[in-house]
């Protein structure tokens, strides 16, 4: 169980270090992190941004890309985004013509807003917390990976 604890206490560092950023530098950090995904983003964000923090586009094949706006917004971990806040930057979105939406935030999505961001238009993708540490992990933005031996693994040969 404590190796377990171990293995996951770099989410509970990262979700800290999440926190510190202010509202500007967490918008800057969700661009870079979609930039690693090969978005080309640019920032809008600021006072009067309309909801709406990045605009650009998202490859979807070699050959085509969609209009994608994005909302990044540093929530409190007991916090939740709820179905008013997603249909909001759905509107928002709609209105800067994106034909598609990815809300970020640092904590957690109601089951209505999720309903809400599949059932209507456009589509927002919603990336959650502990959603937002796996596209860290993967992408190794902020976080090291640190090779460890898989003693397991030699187990077959002996």
């Amino acid at each position: 169980m404590a190796e377990a604890d171990e293995d996951e206490s770099w989410r509970e560092d990262l979700w800290k270090r999440l926190h510190r950023l202010t509202p500007d530098g967490f918008e800057r950090f969700v661009r870079h992190l979609l930039r690693t995904l090969k978005m080309d983003l640019k920032r809008t964000g600021g006072v009067g941004d309309k909801g709406i923090d990045l605009i650009g586009t998202a490859p979807i094949s070699p050959v085509l890309t969609v209009t994608v706006a994005v909302q990044a917004e540093r929530y409190a971990p007991s916090s939740s985004v709820g179905r008013a806040e997603v249909a909001l930057f759905q509107a928002d979105a709609t209105a800067r013509g994106a034909e598609y939406g990815i809300l970020v935030t640092t904590s957690r999505f109601t089951r209505s807003a999720r309903e809400t961001a599949q059932d209507r238009r456009p589509t927002i993708t919603l990336i959650d917390g502990e959603r937002l540490g796996d596209l860290c992990l993967g992408e190794k933005v902020g976080v090291v990976i640190r090779p460890v031996v898989d003693p397991g693994f030699f187990d077959r040969f002996e």
